[in-house]
C-alpha cells in the first residue's frame, strides 16, 4: 500500500494543486483505488522520490518539464548526490 495524498503533502510540503499538475502531465502515476463512492491517490515511494527530486527543481525556479528532466536525471546518477569518501590505507 502506498502513501495517500493528505500523507504525501505532509511529508513533502508541496501544494496540491502542484502535485496534482504533476500528475496530469504524466510525470507521476498514483494508483487510484476506489472505497466506497470515493477515489483516493495511492503514491509509491519511487513516485513520492520523483515528486520530492521535481519539487526541489521547482522551488529553484524551474520550469515543469526541465524540474522533471533534472529529477530524474538525478534520480537515475545517484552518486550525483554522493560526496566522495575517502579510501582506507
Amino acid at each position: 500500500m502506498g502513501i495517500r495524498t493528505p500523507e504525501l503533502l505532509a511529508r513533502i510540503d508541496i501544494p496540491r494543486q502542484k502535485l496534482y499538475y504533476l500528475e496530469q502531465k504524466g510525470f507521476i502515476k498514483p494508483q487510484k483505488t476506489v472505497i466506497g463512492d470515493k477515489e483516493f491517490r495511492e503514491y509509491s515511494e519511487e513516485d513520492v522520490k520523483k515528486i520530492e527530486y521535481i519539487w526541489k527543481y521547482l522551488k529553484k525556479g524551474f520550469k515543469y518539464r526541465i524540474a522533471y528532466e533534472k529529477a530524474m536525471e538525478e534520480l537515475s546518477n545517484p552518486q550525483l548526490n554522493l560526496t566522495k569518501k575517502e579510501n582506507p590505507s
